[in-house]
């Protein structure tokens, strides 16, 4: 009987520990998370997690991410507000298990320098370039109907950030919907000037989604993944100058347009969500419901992570 009892101690002690530390961490990141690259850079999961193996993987945005996290090729990912909901209304499982705050001043809609446009009600009828699913999605949603306009009141060509920017420096859209670090480099560029960001639209931030399986199969990392992108983003703060550079080297791009994007960014620190964040995004999915632009309503509490 004793050996029984031993065995089955040690079997629960044993999961428990696999569930803490996972064998391997495969983590989806876009270069434009500040929080995700410096982890990267810092090794710094590698350090919080010593028993697993970190594999990275780079996305062009958040769609192609939350693709990958269905085909059961990735357990976590940084992303903005709209492709979760995307994925819940498609029966994607996946859960919210942080986020990042902002106050919308990362993304925003751009006009040429020469654009005679003058507000966002002077796009009626107009082309306009944006990523379908996207934070992107969100703010030009949000900018249109507080404007008194309908999303069928323009043209909007969904297209890639990089498909954006060409077709925006082609002539060939009147405007450009985007985020940090593709809004800063068309401005600082001279390329671009803004119509309006995210500020007043009550954004809900980036958040970080883990894949329903290994959330559940691995709850007690966790905390420990999110403490990790909270220190992540503590060094971007603390250690300004520095991660400049780094994030700069690692984009490609010029440090002064790195320098604007950090300037755009919210200092609020990364963490579980809490019940105003759940309303905020609750409100988001409801209006694409009502708009037409996802196919049915969700609950998006019933995706929130819970913590054992």
């Amino acid at each position: 009987m004793r050996k029984l009892v031993a065995a089955t101690l040690l079997t629960l002690l044993t999961g428990q520990l696999l569930a803490a530390e996972p064998p391997t961490l495969r983590i989806g990141y876009q270069k434009s998370s500040v929080s995700m690259v410096l982890a990267r850079e810092h090794h710094l999961f590698e350090q919080a997690l010593p028993g697993t193996q970190v594999r990275w993987t780079e996305f062009l945005g958040g769609p192609p991410l939350i693709e990958a996290l269905n085909a059961g090729s990735l357990d976590i990912g940084n992303i903005g507000d709209i492709p979760p909901i995307f994925a819940q209304a498609a029966g994607i499982d996946v859960q919210y298990i942080g986020v990042e705050p902002n106050d919308g001043r990362t993304e925003a809609i751009l006009l040429p320098k020469a654009s005679t446009v003058q507000s966002v009600a002077d796009l009626k009828g107009k082309r306009v370039a944006l990523l379908k699913g996207s934070s992107a999605h969100n703010l030009f949603l949000k900018s249109l109907l507080r404007a008194g306009l309908q999303w069928k009141d323009v043209n909007v060509v969904y297209l890639s950030p990089s498909d954006g920017r060409a077709a925006f420096e082609q002539g060939k859209v009147d405007a450009w919907v985007v985020w940090d670090p593709y809004y800063s480099a068309a401005v600082v560029d001279g390329s671009a000037r803004v119509l309006g960001d995210g500020q007043g639209l009550n954004p809900a931030g980036s958040f970080f989604i883990a894949s329903g399986p290994f959330a559940k199969q691995h709850p007690q990392a966790i905390a420990a993944i999110l403490k990790t992108f909270a220190q992540a983003q503590r060094l971007s703060l603390d250690q300004h100058d520095e991660s400049v550079a780094l994030m700069a080297k690692t984009l490609g791009l010029p440090p002064a347009v790195v320098e604007s994007y950090f300037r755009h960014r919210s200092p609020t620190p990364s963490r579980p969500l809490d019940a105003v964040d759940i309303a905020n995004q609750q409100r988001t999915a409801d209006l694409f419901f009502a708009n037409g632009l996802i196919p049915k309503k969700v609950d998006v509490q019933q995706i929130v992570f819970k913590a054992p």
